[in-house]
């Protein structure tokens, strides 16, 4: 049933100007028939000024009559085409100031262990924005070197209802497409108590990171069959090869051996 505003003041006026019975004002204003009574006799509302509901668009003379001559008649609070739809607005859920630090680690750890959840899901489930979610999400926030993930319920920025019915909500949907969760998404879904006592994930430096996939395979001293090639030495590397001579096979050792050639004296070095 849809409540008066200014409960307190209302039922201050309607305790002051008509003999309604502390019954039909308690169910109007929402409020304890005691606490009413507390009103008329003083010990409550002390100094509050009555708030009249007729010239407020609230009550009607009429209904107010009516329910005087009746105890029994629930009194009814007037029809306001322009109030329709009030409490179906829609926005971004309101975050408290102490908290709105912690709303990227929550949306970090909801992108890593809940996969599955949309971007306008996590946005209402912990009151952000998208272009903050995507920024996350591919790693390019200002703070991502610097964050940590964080479970929201935790936090205390959504309920442990709110976010079980968003995981199942996308859970179903995923299923209704025909894409089912992987094993390792799977592996990924974990309750609050084993988030809060995992073991904190080491981190990468910034002047390294991106190297953690670096690998030596690929090697270009390898051939085309994957084999390398022969291993080379100082002397492979350092001395030019034997000259081949002039074809009359009168090689001497000093062709297939350069260090020999360099230690015999008189004999200039191979070229």
């Amino acid at each position: 049933m849809s409540m008066p505003i200014m409960t307190k003041a209302t039922a201050v006026w309607l305790v002051d100007n008509t003999t309604i019975s502390f019954k039909q004002i308690a169910d109007f204003c929402g409020l304890h028939e005691l606490e009413v009574q507390g009103i008329a006799d003083g010990d409550v509302a002390a100094g509050v000024k009555g708030f009249d509901p007729i010239t407020n668009n609230q009550l009607t003379a009429e209904e107010i009559a009516l329910a005087e001559k009746d105890p029994s008649h629930r009194l009814r609070l007037k029809f306001n085409a322009a109030a329709q739809g009030e409490e179906k607005r829609r926005g971004p859920r309101y975050t408290p100031l102490s908290k709105r630090q912690d709303r990227p680690n929550a949306i970090l750890w909801l992108v890593k262990f809940h996969p599955e959840l949309a971007d306008s899901q996590i946005a209402r489930l912990v009151g952000t924005t998208k272009p903050t979610i995507t920024s996350i999400r591919e790693r390019t926030h200002w703070n991502i070197a610097n964050m940590e993930p964080v479970d929201p319920v935790a936090l205390g920025l959504c309920k442990q209802s709110e976010l079980d019915a968003a995981v199942q909500k996308a859970a179903a949907k995923k299923a209704a497409e025909g894409t089912a969760m992987s094993d390792d998404e799977r592996r990924k879904l974990l309750s609050t108590e084993q988030s809060l006592s995992g073991d904190a994930e080491p981190r990468i430096p910034t002047a390294i990171e991106g190297l953690e996939a670096f690998t030596l395979s690929g090697d270009p001293d390898e051939d085309e069959d994957g084999r390398r090639g022969a291993n080379l030495d100082a002397d492979s590397l350092f001395n030019l090869p034997a000259d081949s001579g002039d074809g009359d096979g009168d090689e001497d050792d000093s062709h297939s051996n350069p260090r020999a050639a360099r230690s015999r004296p008189g004999q200039p070095a191979p070229r």
